[in-house]
C-alpha cells in the first residue's frame, strides 16, 4: 500500500487576483466566496482535495493589500499568518491587470500590491509557486514578457500560466503539488472538502450575493452573520441570517422597494447555498444596521482574525 502524502498549501495574492476561484476549480466545489469586488475573502477558508493517496489542504487567504481599517489589517496578517506551517506557497497573480497598457484604480492597485506580495516573499526567502491566472485575456508576447518581470522580481520555483474560471492549466497546478507533497497522514476525512463550519461558509455566500448585488452602493460596508441553523426531518435545512450595514440608507438600499432587493439577494443565496451542502434550504434574510461593526473585537474572535494586527 502507498504511503500517504499531504500538503498544506497557502494560496496569496493581491484582491481580485483569482484565488478564491483557483481554490474552487482545484476542489471542485464551491469553498470560497468569489465575486468581482476585492476583498471578499475574509478568513482563511480550507479547500480540501484528494488526487490518489494525496490530501491537498488549500488555505485561501484574504487578498494582501495596502491596508488602511482596522479590519484591513487583520486580514492581511491572516493572510501572512497562513503561510506559518504551509508545504507550499502559490502566488496567485492577475495577468491581465499587469499586462493591461493603461492601468488605472483596480488594476493599478493590483499590480502595486502583487509587487509587494513578491518583494517580501523574496526578502523573507519564501520560495514560492506563480500562478498567472486570467491569461486567456493577454496576448502571448505581453504574457511572455510579463512572465520574465516577475521571475526576476520574485523568488519563484516554478510558474503556470492558467485560467482559474474556465480550469485551463489548473490540472498541472494541482499535479505539481502532489508529486511534491510530502509523506505524512491525512489531515481531515476523506469526503471532507472545506473545514470552515457550515454556518461560516453560509454566511460569505449570502455576502458574495449582496456584494454582487449592491455593486457601489455599498462597497464593503456590511456583514452577513448565520443566526440559526435548524435541521428539520425531511433532511433540509432552515437558516435565518441578519445582513448587517452601518447606516439606515444602507439599510433601505439593501432592502430595496418593496423588499425585492433583498429578495432577489436571497434567491440566489438559497440556490447557491443548495448546490454547496446538496441539500434543500430555507433561508430568511433580515436586513440590520449596526454601526461601527468593523470595530467589534467579538467579530474578530468569529472570523478567526487579530483583533491588534
Amino acid at each position: 500500500m502507498a504511503e500517504r502524502r499531504c500538503a498544506v498549501v497557502a494560496v496569496l495574492g493581491a484582491p481580485n487576483a483569482g484565488k478564491s476561484t483557483l481554490v474552487n476549480t482545484l476542489v471542485g466545489a464551491k469553498v470560497a466566496a468569489v465575486t468581482q469586488k476585492v476583498q471578499t475573502t475574509r478568513t482563511t477558508v480550507r479547500g480540501i482535495v484528494v488526487h490518489g493517496d494525496t490530501q491537498l489542504v488549500l488555505i485561501d487567504t484574504p487578498g494582501v493589500f495596502a491596508p488602511k481599517r482596522r479590519l484591513d489589517r487583520a486580514m492581511v496578517a491572516a493572510a501572512w499568518s497562513a503561510l506559518e506551517g504551509a508545504d507550499a506557497v502559490l502566488h496567485v497573480v492577475d495577468a491581465a491587470a499587469h499586462a493591461s497598457g493603461k492601468r488605472a484604480g483596480a488594476d493599478a492597485r493590483s499590480v502595486d500590491d502583487s509587487a509587494a506580495i513578491a518583494a517580501k516573499l523574496k526578502e523573507n526567502e519564501i520560495a514560492s509557486i506563480l500562478v498567472l491566472n486570467k491569461v486567456d485575456a493577454v496576448p502571448r508576447p505581453a504574457l511572455l514578457s510579463l512572465t520574465a518581470k516577475l521571475v526576476e522580481e520574485g523568488l519563484y520555483t516554478d510558474v503556470f500560466m492558467v485560467s482559474a474560471k474556465t480550469g485551463d492549466g489548473v490540472g498541472d497546478v494541482a499535479k505539481t503539488l502532489v508529486e511534491r507533497a510530502p509523506e505524512g497522514p491525512w489531515l481531515f476525512p476523506e469526503d471532507q472538502i472545506m473545514d470552515a463550519p457550515a454556518r461560516v461558509l453560509a454566511a460569505e455566500i449570502t455576502r458574495e450575493q449582496a456584494m454582487l448585488r449592491l455593486h457601489d452602493e455599498i462597497p464593503y460596508d456590511l456583514m452577513v452573520e448565520t443566526e440559526s441553523w435548524e435541521e428539520k426531518k425531511d433532511g433540509s435545512a432552515r437558516i435565518e441570517q441578519t445582513v448587517y450595514v452601518a447606516r439606515e440608507s444602507q439599510r433601505k438600499i439593501a432592502i430595496g422597494a418593496g423588499g425585492q432587493t433583498v429578495k432577489i439577494i436571497g434567491e440566489q443565496a438559497r440556490k447557491e447555498m443548495e448546490a454547496a451542502f446538496d441539500r434543500r434550504i430555507h433561508l430568511f434574510l433580515h436586513v440590520k444596521v449596526r454601526e461601527g461593526w468593523s470595530e467589534e473585537r467579538a467579530l474578530y474572535q468569529r472570523l478567526g482574525l487579530d483583533y491588534e494586527a
